[in-house]
């Protein structure tokens, strides 16, 4: 009995263990120091500004410099030579090349363009692409949109030539010098964190309604993928080919040009299709501002709810983007093809570059006989647009199609179920209210908490004060509840997007022919404007919170599942028949040995849905989805600066943030 008494048992010992083994782990520690800093300022915090939102003694007002600015663009706009001899200049400038660009295609044909586009289609990346661009430009003349496909289509060229020229100089720039890259780092990841639809404000105050803004947008959203990739190319150049270039004596031009440009080609064709699929989404959202072409007419259909108009503009813009980043893609799989057997212009194990003269001749007279063959074309079919009799007309069939649906499934549905009017009711009431009141009654300093430790968790330091400087700075700025409120509508809308998305991912991993089946779905969802997405979305649920969240789980959809179904088809086919073999199922082997193996590519889903769904939410302040998208919308139809800039510098903050605490960074880049 003695021993009995004296015996200390074991679950007395056991919880220290643990403990000590718990904070063995980076993450305990760090959890434990936030909240070691959470205990000591949170009271004095709540004693001095109170535990409610953000405190308005800690907020800025820049609503009166901005009001003043404001005033002083839109009374010195047509006087002072700022805006008369380089803004002006800058203006008339962009609108003579579209102009200019608009009358070669119209010049051209409907023959000669398309002749042209499957041409150069078929000489960058095949004839697979030849074929859809053929077939692509076909179609959009059958629909009855061939001008403004060409409109359009101007509008891109200008855009994206511009946009590549300025992001490879900055990627030039980034990625040869340290200082630089450091400095430019934080303002691309605010650009690319920064919505589509917040840049349009600024350039609209300075250069008005029309083309040429329009185009200065589309370059300011679409450079900084160039920018990035062509610094991280010239980056990552091999650094024995270097010191190879280096010891024959080249100077710093010639290693430039004969070593590290070359060797970078891929990731610069990679930042040129990426530049071109970012501008013909801005150039469709610019149509706010003026741009005509297809992102007017979709515009215009959003107006009056007219699906069938929409759906005859969207699809011309979709199979514009299939055809344009088919051809990118494609001549960027023929570069890394043939950096395999030559460096720097000279094939590899041959006799020297002599026949590289005769080539070039070569490549010079074919696109010379193809620009005559296409020219000759247009001239033969009298450079007229698509015919009329050609066409073929959509949207009444379509629009009946959607009435018969609204009339079935907004409230129409048999046993019990309602509508979609009902769920978009109950979706707002049970999930998007809630989120948003305890979002705005957690305190702020708590807010800050929580981003510091998801922040800290999956990064550093470094990353950890951006994010929560970035939130802090939504509070200065006295966005915080606005704030809040669309961030509940970014969480609600993530969390089904993660749901589907990974469910689909899962089967489309596991069965090859639900991949294939999946396949041109998601291009054709991937291609598909924010815009687009609007209106079958207002017509099934109305206007509100529930139309912006359903447009943004669908265009963030096809990103998570493709990053999801790569990652889980890339797992070690060691470990699964390791795991096969020790008895694991299907789910065993899913949970316990594809998700683990695939954690990078999950995360990066999340960050994924995080910044697309954030950039749909925001345009859903067109219908009804309010918070900081209504701000941008109301300043932008206004012309209020101090509002529009705020809300966008505020979503600009909002998207950092997420960015951050949803992007795994490593120590050593930290």
């Amino acid at each position: 009995m003695s021993s009995a008494t004296t015996t200390v048992p074991p679950r007395a010992v056991a919880p220290p263990g643990r403990l000590r083994a718990a904070l063995r782990r980076p993450a305990a520690r760090k959890l434990l120091l936030l909240g070691a800093v959470t205990a000591v300022l949170a009271p004095f915090a709540a004693a001095r500004w109170g535990s409610g939102a953000w405190p308005d003694a800690l907020t800025v007002d820049l609503a009166g410099p901005l009001g003043r600015a404001n005033d002083w663009i839109i009374d010195n706009r047509d006087g002072h030579w700022l805006f008369l001899y380089f803004f002006g200049h800058i203006s008339n400038a962009i609108i003579t090349a579209v102009r200019g660009v608009y009358l070669v295609l119209l010049a051209l044909g409907w023959a000669g363009v398309t002749a042209g586009a499957s041409l150069l289609a078929w000489r960058l990346a095949g004839v697979r692409a030849a074929v859809t661009a053929l077939a692509s430009f076909a179609v959009c003349g059958l629909l009855g949109m061939w001008v403004p496909t060409m409109r359009t289509l101007a509008l891109m060229i200008v855009a994206v030539a511009a946009s590549v020229a300025v992001g490879a100089l900055l990627g030039l720039a980034a990625g040869l010098s340290d200082r630089t890259f450091r400095a430019l780092r934080p303002v691309l990841d605010t650009m690319q964190a920064l919505p589509a639809f917040a840049y349009l404000l600024p350039v609209v105050l300075v250069f008005g309604i029309g083309v040429a803004p329009a185009v200065l947008a589309t370059v300011v959203y679409a450079a900084p993928p160039m920018a990035r990739l062509t610094a991280m190319g010239l980056r990552g150049t091999d650094q024995g080919v270097l010191e190879a270039v280096d010891s024959l004596g080249a100077t710093g031009r010639q290693r430039l040009l004969t070593a590290r440009l070359p060797l970078a080609r891929r990731e610069l064709l990679l930042g040129v299709n990426q530049s071109i699929m970012m501008a013909l989404s801005m150039a469709v959202i610019a149509s706010v501002i003026g741009a005509d072409g297809l992102g007017d007419r979709v515009y215009q259909a959003l107006s009056t709810v007219d699906v069938g108009s929409a759906l005859a503009a969207g699809i011309p813009i979709v199979l514009l983007a299939i055809v344009l980043d088919r051809t990118t893609a494609g001549s960027n799989d023929s570069v890394g093809n043939r950096s395999g057997r030559s460096w720097a212009g000279v094939p590899q194990g041959g006799t020297g570059g002599h026949d590289r003269p005769r080539s070039r001749t070569r490549t010079v007279t074919m696109w010379a006989v193809t620009a005559a063959a296409v020219v000759a074309l247009g001239r033969l079919t009298g450079a007229n647009p698509w015919p009329q009799s050609w066409t073929v007309a959509i949207a009444a069939p379509v629009n009946r199609a959607k009435d018969w649906m609204v009339d079935h499934l907004y409230s129409g549905l048999p046993g019990g179920l309602g509508g979609t009017a009902d769920w978009a009711a109950h979706y707002t009431g049970w999930v998007l209210d809630p989120l948003r009141d305890g979002l705005q009654g957690l305190p702020w300093w708590g807010a800050l908490m929580i981003v510091a430790a998801l922040a800290w968790l999956i990064g550093t330091w470094r990353t950890t004060v951006t994010a929560v400087l970035s939130l802090a700075a939504i509070g200065v700025l006295g966005r915080w509840n606005l704030a809040m409120d669309t961030l509940s509508q970014v969480l609600a809308a993530v969390v089904v997007t993660l749901v589907l998305g990974f469910a689909v991912a899962v089967v489309a991993a596991r069965s090859p022919r639900v991949d294939r089946l999946l396949r041109p779905v998601l291009d054709v969802f991937q291609t598909m404007p924010q815009f687009v997405y609007l209106i079958p979305v207002v017509a099934l649920f109305g206007i509100g919170r529930a139309p912006a969240a359903a447009a943004a789980i669908v265009y963030a959809l096809p990103a998570v599942v493709r990053i999801v179904s790569q990652g889980l088809r890339q797992a070690d086919p060691a470990a699964l028949e390791s795991a096969r073999s020790l008895g694991a199922t299907g789910g065993q082997q899913l949970r316990q040995v594809q998700f683990p193996l695939a954690r990078a590519e999950l995360l990066l889903a999340v960050n994924q849905a995080v910044v697309l769904v954030l950039s749909v939410v925001i345009i859903g302040g067109l219908v009804g989805g309010g918070a900081l998208g209504y701000e941008v919308v109301f300043g932008l139809a206004q012309g209020d600066l101090a509002t529009g800039l705020m809300a966008g510098t505020a979503i600009a903050c909002l998207g950092l943030m997420l960015d951050r605490v949803t992007q795994p960074t490593k120590p050593k880049e930290g």
